[in-house]
């Protein structure tokens, strides 16, 4: 094995983890393939390595972040036109680890900053959607083509949804409020010791807000990889059913959660012989469409405004949905 791989299946895969809760889970006499030991397992496996990963991961990106506060970001993408700015406000939404909700506030400081409206949701779509955790997280569960596609596809859906919001020119569909927020222009220099401050706090705020949503994804994963019979998925998820990616979308909104929780859930889905375009799409609606954000993006900006967003991020879901499921099955 070379030298990657060998990290790759140590550091990131954990698979001295896996071995341990295996040994763990034999030595309270369970059988870790029976549904019970097995179920076990997966739950205590993927939990202790999402923390792990989790909280090495945020750290280090909270520090980088450190150099990117709003203000510095805003004025970034201040003065930024056309598809070039979108990308970079896709970009730049990659270096906040925050969910839908978290990322409002900051959206609304854009538009009061006066950023043209389609950059500022190509920022609030790729912020949920893609960090640089949730590459190095789906590259620990599935490898880093999948996590390379999934970061690809989610800043594509973030740079085409930004440019037709922005080209539909309905700037008017924002809240008033909004317009009138006190912009600062402030932008602290901090120290090396005040940076290392900001990642630890960031680790335990964002920890904080994640541990319910991770275990009851965990908890759901292995529901699914161990309880449900792969016959019961097939017949509502299988490769072969039209309706298995709209289905997902619609299964993904309602829930509120992040990336961090749904990883769990794809795991299991992938493992069952779901088609890699559903468990995206799914991934993709709870992250970018959970009806809390809407909700909280409903006070912000109009009707018109939010229908015209759900719409135009669904139909890039679904449409990157059935392409991966296409593609895969030409190669199966």
């Amino acid at each position: 094995m070379n030298l990657f791989g060998w990290l790759n299946d140590q550091l990131l895969r954990m698979q001295w983890l896996s071995d341990l809760v295996t040994s763990g889970v034999r030595a309270v006499g369970l059988d870790p393939t029976s549904k019970v030991g097995g179920s076990l397992q997966f739950f205590v496996y993927d939990v202790v390595k999402i923390f792990i990963l989790l909280s090495v991961l945020i750290f280090a990106i909270s520090y980088v972040q450190s150099y990117f506060p709003p203000e510095r970001t805003r004025r970034i993408l201040n003065g930024r036109s056309g598809i070039g700015a979108n990308v970079m406000g896709a970009l730049l939404g990659t270096i906040t680890p925050f969910c839908s909700c978290s990322s409002i506030p900051l959206f609304i400081g854009f538009t009061a900053a006066g950023l043209p409206l389609g950059v500022t949701f190509s920022f609030l779509i790729s912020s949920p959607l893609v960090d640089m955790a949730s590459v190095i997280l789906l590259a620990s569960i599935f490898s880093w083509p999948i996590a390379l596609a999934y970061v690809g596809v989610g800043l594509l859906v973030a740079v085409v949804g930004g440019t037709m919001i922005g080209k539909l020119g309905m700037e008017g569909q924002v809240a008033d409020f909004v317009r009138n927020v006190p912009v600062t222009d402030t932008d602290e220099v901090l120290t090396r010791a005040e940076r290392l401050a900001f990642a630890r706090d960031q680790v335990s705020d964002i920890v904080h807000k994640v541990w319910p949503y991770v275990l009851i994804g965990v908890g759901i994963g292995a529901a699914i990889h161990n309880w449900i019979p792969g016959q019961t998925i097939s017949a509502l998820l299988g490769q072969d059913k039209w309706w298995a990616v709209p289905v997902a979308v619609l299964v993904g909104i309602p829930m509120y959660a992040d990336i961090f929780g749904t990883l769990p859930i794809a795991e299991a889905l992938v493992a069952r012989d779901v088609g890699l375009g559903t468990v995206l799409a799914f991934m993709m609606a709870v992250t970018a469409l959970s009806l809390p954000s809407l909700i909280m993006l409903r006070r912000v900006v109009r009707l018109p405004l939010l229908a015209t967003f759900t719409g135009v991020v669904t139909i890039g879901i679904l449409t990157i949905g059935f392409t991966f499921n296409v593609i895969t099955n030409w190669f199966i």
